[in-house]
């Protein structure tokens, strides 16, 4: 609910049987209302200028303006959130671009087909786009920080450990951006997304940033300067192996609400590396990297999170704070330079 009233939808789908599913499957919710639906970009600009919803599920892969072209032409404020709805197979650097640009999170469809088989991803919609009623877009820069408290010595950090989620593809394009090509470490990185976009993610990211960005593989050595991305679907792990970094995959533990997980990242670099390890927490839902935050606390390491101000869901990096975890936080425009200035 949205202040004791429903949430309103727009189901955007330039398939009808799409169109029928998705709004079958919203209906079952009583916090959510699908007003309308529209079968291309432009009826979908025409109906968001009309019904001014809350929340716009949005195909990518439409005829007359697709679904990026929705994005670009969403207006700066009051525009409704949007949780993209795609397949990662056939356009998963569109999914990215997506998200890059606006988008607060993706649901992948499990079959590009006219099947019955979409009513399987109600549950995670209904989920989506009710947590994306209550993001929002980030607020400009706040100009106060709070710097980190007792910095660790000067050249001490071998690895900056990075946990986000919803809003984590436009956050970690804007903090990896602004990071050097001589960075003196590695950066990891473990994002809540569906499997099949990570690759595209890594590549995007490689293409813009100075720092070398890559999709994490099993074994693969993680130098000063680079940034290894999780797998989406794949814990993710660092281990000090013959005076080097280098990152395991895994699928286990099955038993954690997330893969990739921050806490099983955040909790093997602690173990590998002791304080030479600083974790960052950004924008996301729920509580993923509390623990993962206290091991590396207890190992010595710093713990640096997302200000309020620039967060599109203050979730994760709500629940460090609450827990007495954070050493000192940063707007995401400023972020990067904090972290340099504490390495």
């Amino acid at each position: 609910m949205i202040e004791g009233r429903q949430i309103r939808v727009l189901v955007v789908d330039d398939s009808a049987f799409a169109r029928k599913v998705l709004r079958e499957s919203l209906s079952r919710d009583p916090r959510l209302e699908v007003i309308a639906t529209a079968r291309d970009g432009l009826e979908a600009l025409e109906k968001i200028a009309e019904l001014k919803p809350d929340v716009v599920t949005l195909d990518l892969v439409m005829p007359n303006l697709d679904g990026i072209g929705v994005l670009r032409s969403l207006p700066a404020e009051n525009a409704p959130r949007v949780v993209v709805v795609s397949i990662s197979d056939a356009d998963s650097d569109l999914g990215i671009e997506a998200l890059q640009s606006g988008a607060v999170d993706l649901v992948h469809k499990p079959t590009p087909l006219a099947t019955d088989r979409l009513y399987d991803l109600g549950d995670e919609l209904i989920a989506k786009v009710i947590g994306a009623a209550d993001a929002r877009r980030p607020a400009p820069p706040s100009v106060v920080d709070r710097p980190l408290r007792a910095p660790p010595p000067a050249g001490v950090i071998r690895l900056i450990v990075v946990g986000t989620s919803t809003g984590g593809p436009q956050a970690l394009t804007r903090l990896l951006s602004a990071l050097p090509r001589d960075l003196p470490c590695a950066v990891a990185v473990a994002l809540h997304i569906p499997a099949g976009y990570t690759d595209a993610l890594a590549r995007r990211l490689d293409a813009t940033c100075l720092v070398d960005v890559f999709e994490a593989t099993d074994g693969a050595v993680l130098p000063p300067g680079a940034v290894a991305i999780a797998r989406g679907g794949m814990h993710m792990s660092i281990r000090a192996e013959n005076g080097g970094l280098v990152t395991r995959l895994d699928s286990r533990p099955l038993v954690a609400p997330f893969c990739p997980s921050v806490d099983v990242l955040f909790a093997s670099a602690a173990e590998a590396l002791g304080p030479a390890v600083m974790g960052v927490v950004l924008t996301g839902m729920g509580d993923d990297g509390v623990e993962g935050a206290r091991a590396i606390n207890r190992a010595g390491g710093r713990i640096l999170t997302e200000a309020e101000s620039s967060c599109v869901v203050y979730g994760m990096p709500r629940a460090i704070v609450e827990a007495g975890l954070s050493n000192g936080h940063a707007d995401i425009d400023r972020l990067a330079q904090v972290i340099l200035q504490n390495l």
